[in-house]
């Protein structure tokens, strides 16, 4: 059910310092650095992801701050289901459907935002680009 999620860190290199230790003691590693956010987990698949805290403006400010969460979809269809979903319920839209080659070339994801202004995203790994 659950692809990955994420966490925002006030002080990123402080936490980024504190996940490399003691996630690396269990056998998984940081394995993507976009600079404003880490992922972590076994080889080839960041299940944890860290990263800046917010500026304080906008939905997800304020003092319990957005959480990522990905979940599994099926297939591209099922992404789109998602985010016609989650659109007629008037969520926010964040990233329509699309493909996401900087995650990886059979990445197809959407992104809305809760009514609690987490930032939930459908994904599927199998969809060929193009």
């Amino acid at each position: 059910m659950i692809d990955h999620f994420g966490i925002n860190c006030a002080d990123l290199p402080a936490s980024a310092a504190f996940y490399d230790k003691v996630l690396g003691v269990l056998g998984f590693s940081r394995i993507m650095d976009f600079g404003v956010a880490l992922g972590y987990g076994p080889p080839g698949k960041p299940d944890f992801w860290i990263g800046t805290q917010p500026d304080g403006s906008g939905p997800s400010s304020g003092p319990n701050r957005e959480v990522h969460i990905a979940f599994v979809a099926e297939s591209a269809d099922a992404v789109r289901a998602f985010f016609d979903a989650a659109v007629a319920l008037g969520a926010e839209v964040l990233h329509e459907p699309r493909h996401w080659p900087e995650y990886h070339d059979h990445y197809f994801g959407a992104f809305v935002r809760d009514p609690d202004g987490n930032n939930v995203e459908a994904v599927c790994h199998t969809v060929a680009p193009g």
